[in-house]
């Protein structure tokens, strides 16, 4: 059960004004989205980007809700149907911030083991992992899908219960700071994980220096008596590092995960199947290995089942625990799930998000699979590389051509540069097609699938090519 906490706690807590309604009722859970009330709940009507939800609590105390949090006076009618339905309807000055305030009076009442992860690049499947791994202490909370910025991150606090032995909580970040601000204040985690420093977020730090500073709050965060567990072989774990003992009498504990000799805990024997699956020999630092297969495709995922398994390896979990909880563990949704089509084809759908490491991490497990047919990529825009965008597009071009596509679908204005790099990199122009959109990539596919081929569909979330990948799943 998430957080249970009654109306007079709730208002306290977000430094509310309660307009109608009584205070001793009780609210267990929250929503931004009315349609998702359940009776008791509380929902939280904050202007967004589209629509204001204010304008929805009418709907959510028709719905049962026990209290409404608003950023506006409510209206006549409104304050009417909340008192008729026993409604309780508060008042704060700013939405996002008294979410933040409730989620930190919840984590002062509940004492989880908590786990905080953050990265570049696979930071939301190592979550599901650590979810998955760290069932052996008993029952796990953790933040749904990728809802990692400034509502979800209290959201994933509040949904814990005082039941839960362990709290993972991922946490992005769009520019310094602002991990610090959300781990300092309410995420409190014990243990920091960082995947790695990538290229995502150059438009807005200008440098990976400055992403994996960004990046290091995390560590930072954490208690003298806290543990780091970072990438060994990152270009920027020696800055890391030396977070980990800035303003301490001694650093933060360290273990390191990897590849190469110099890993605390350290993957050898890879191997990957037909479907693209990973075996791996994991080498604890205890000196004992362990043999692991994963249930989710391609081999950078050998990485972040390493970070997970070095948490879990210090919580106490026996190596056999570790390789039998990581083969059970899945990804979300559009996070390099294989589907199987009806025409007879295979799906890769990662088309969550996308920037260049991910997608040569696609490219890749597009070019381990044991495919009759041919190999085709549908690759869109990447946002939020800054000046660098248009070099780093042509990049994954010919990383594209190199991985040996036989088509290679491009979608939106960007990236062009990936149509001009695979080009550049010795596929055919007759190979390559450029579109503005998903619907014209889901067009340019038509009549061109065949029984034995594979089709990797990845960009930026925005670009929508989810909609691609579903679209040929579903195609009768």
């Amino acid at each position: 059960m998430p957080f249970s906490l009654t109306i007079k706690e709730v208002t306290d807590a977000v430094s509310g004004n309660r307009v109608c309604g009584p205070e001793d009722a009780v609210v267990t859970g929250l929503t931004w989205d009315s349609r998702q009330v359940e009776p008791g709940m509380l929902f939280c009507g904050f202007p967004g980007e589209r629509v204001d939800g204010n304008d929805f609590v009418a709907s959510a105390v028709k719905r049962g809700a026990a209290c409404c949090l608003m950023t506006r006076e409510p209206r006549e009618e409104e304050r009417a149907s909340a008192e008729a339905a026993g409604c309780a309807l508060v008042t704060v000055d700013e939405g996002p911030a008294s979410i933040e305030r409730l989620a930190e009076r919840w984590r002062r009442l509940i004492d989880p083991v908590c786990v905080g992860v953050t990265g570049s690049t696979g930071k939301t499947t190592t979550k599901d992992l650590l979810a998955c791994v760290l069932q052996f202490m008993g029952p796990v909370a953790a933040t749904k899908a990728n809802q990692n910025n400034e509502l979800g991150v209290p959201a994933t606090v509040l949904a814990a219960d005082r039941a839960d032995k362990a709290l993972v909580v991922e946490v992005g970040m769009r520019g310094r700071h602002q991990i610090d601000r959300l781990c300092q204040r309410f995420v409190r985690p014990s243990i920091g994980v960082v995947t790695n420093v990538g290229t995502s977020h150059l438009e807005l730090l200008g440098s990976r220096e400055n992403i994996a500073r960004a990046k290091s709050e995390l560590i930072e965060s954490l208690p003298d008596d806290g543990l780091a567990v970072l990438p060994a072989e990152d270009d920027f774990v020696g800055l890391m590092r030396a977070t980990a003992a800035k303003g301490r009498p001694a650093p933060v504990r360290i273990l390191t995960f990897g590849r190469s000799e110099q890993a605390d805990v350290r993957a050898t024997e890879i191997e990957v199947d037909a479907a693209g699956i990973a075996s791996f020999t994991l080498n604890l630092p205890d000196g004992s290995s362990v043999p692991v297969k994963l249930a989710i495709p391609g081999t950078h995922n050998v990485l972040n089942a390493c970070a997970a398994a070095a948490v879990a390896y210090c919580l106490g979990a026996t190596g056999e625990q570790i390789a039998a909880l990581l083969s059970q563990a899945r990804s979300g949704a559009s996070r390099l799930e294989v589907l199987a089509a009806p025409g007879g084809f295979t799906v890769i759908d990662d088309a969550y998000n996308a920037n260049p490491d991910s997608m040569r991490a696609a490219l890749k497990v597009l070019a381990s699979l044991d495919v009759s047919g041919r190999r085709i990529a549908v690759l869109g825009d990447m946002g939020e590389l800054g000046p660098t965008s248009p070099e780093l597009h042509r990049q994954v071009g010919r990383e594209a051509a190199a991985s040996g596509v036989d088509l290679l679908v491009c979608v939106g204005e960007l990236a062009a540069g990936i149509a001009q790099g695979a080009v550049e990199n010795g596929l055919g122009q007759d190979a390559v097609v450029r579109c503005a959109d998903a619907k014209g990539a889901l067009a340019a596919l038509e009549g061109k699938l065949f029984p034995g081929d594979a089709v990797l569909v990845k960009a930026s979330h925005s670009m929508g090519l989810e909609h691609v990948a579903k679209g040929l799943v579903n195609r009768q």
